[in-house]
């Protein structure tokens, strides 16, 4: 399916970014994953070559203007095109309005779930005109619906995300560039190990989130990465501008 295009996968050491890399080069894709953690992308090399991958791994930190310079410069100096950019690397934080580190956290929530996706967009544009390629933004249900007090840098984040997607899906269609955006609601990764690193905490979250799902589960990384791997294919060469809820039933039951 996805037979000689390149695949840039940022957030890519771990969950829904390391399932989506893994399942592109199962499907023939040459993959650049992006992580700051060297060992957990070594890791997901692994998996990539034991699939016939083709692959090559980025160290950066997306909060940095001159790693996402470095993350587009590497990608087309080792395969020399880029045909998909997945945004999926992001970050989460509660903090009320009213806190200290109000501010702090919320330009730290924007870096890397906002400014990161647009920088990297920006820069990528050039080659994706080339290749008439696509572009997928990994968003969240938190964007249309506050699901929790003292998160909103998080929920204003993706919500900026979505209309951003929308925004320039138009501007980008003649050129004949898909841009989409993919919403899960909670989905069964590590991601909570960078809002509280507390086992006992984790569970009692897992419990609660279930329990606000209307199919009273969460979702897997690879679920999530398949529908990734149908916005980015050609199957979907008509969709554009869209957001695709993932949620369980999540926001069905809010």
């Amino acid at each position: 399916m996805f037979t000689e295009k390149v695949v840039l996968v940022t957030g890519g050491s771990s969950g829904i970014g390391a399932a989506t890399a893994i399942k592109f080069c199962k499907n023939g894709a040459k993959v650049a994953i992006v992580g700051r953690n060297r060992n957990k992308l070594a890791k997901i090399e692994t998996q990539c070559r034991a699939n016939g991958g083709e692959i090559v791994v980025i160290i950066a930190d997306l909060s940095k203007p001159n790693d996402i310079k470095r993350v587009i410069d590497d990608t087309i100096e080792h395969f020399g095109k880029l045909d998909v950019l997945v945004n999926n690397a992001g970050v989460g934080c509660f903090a009320s309005i009213a806190s200290d580190n109000a501010m702090e956290e919320f330009d730290k929530t924007m870096a890397v779930n906002l400014r990161a996706a647009v920088y990297l967009i920006h820069l990528a544009l050039p080659h994706l005109i080339k290749t008439k390629g696509n572009i997928v933004n990994i968003s969240s249900i938190a964007s249309t619906a506050v699901l929790f007090e003292t998160n909103f840098s998080y929920c204003t984040s993706k919500a900026a995300l979505d209309h951003f997607t929308r925004s320039i899906a138009l501007e980008l269609a003649p050129k004949g560039i898909r841009v989409n955006s993919i919403n899960p609601g909670p989905v069964k990764t590590d991601f909570l190990d960078t809002i509280t690193p507390n086992k006992e905490d984790q569970e009692k979250y897992q419990e609660m989130i279930e329990k606000r799902t209307a199919l009273g589960k969460q979702s897997d990384a690879n679920e999530i990465a398949d529908l990734i791997m149908y916005v980015a294919s050609d199957k979907a060469h008509s969709i554009t501008g869209s957001a695709f809820v993932i949620d369980n039933g999540m926001l069905i039951k809010v």
